[in-house]
């Protein structure tokens, strides 16, 4: 967790949002739970999900159609692999935030930060030289 915050210090959660009085209109409600879910992750600079599941998959496939066009002119090379992650970088680069620790709820897991339970996964080490392909 320590390494996922240190190279994502806006780490936020849908309860960092709200008003926890709006919140609770919708807590018994998993649907709405999923709705706000899905919306704060095609919003999220970052979405790291627990598990491979459709939330995943949805928010995945939202963010490729996103990003069609620069892969078809990578692709066909039309745009250079720097051209390519400096125009994907320069989105992202007035995003910034602080750091938070994950709150964990004692019979409550619904409640806790559950989108990003598997970092190690999705991050390269700090000192891992990045990869081009």
């Amino acid at each position: 967790m320590r390494t996922l915050q240190a190279a994502f210090p806006n780490l936020v959660r849908k309860e960092d949002l709200l008003e926890p009085s709006d919140l609770n209109f919708i807590q018994n409600h998993s649907s709405q739970m999923a709705a706000l879910d899905y919306l704060v992750s095609l919003e999220s600079d970052r979405f790291v999900p627990t598990y491979d599941g459709n939330m995943a998959k949805v928010v995945e496939g939202h963010r490729r159609k996103l990003l069609v066009g620069l892969l078809d002119q990578y692709n066909r090379g039309s745009l250079s692999w720097d051209e390519f992650s400096s125009t994907v970088k320069g989105t992202h680069a007035d995003r910034i935030g602080s750091p938070k620790r994950r709150v964990v709820i004692p019979d409550k897991p619904k409640d806790e930060d559950y989108f990003y339970a598997n970092p190690q996964e999705c991050l390269q080490l700090l000192d891992e030289p990045l990869r081009s392909t």
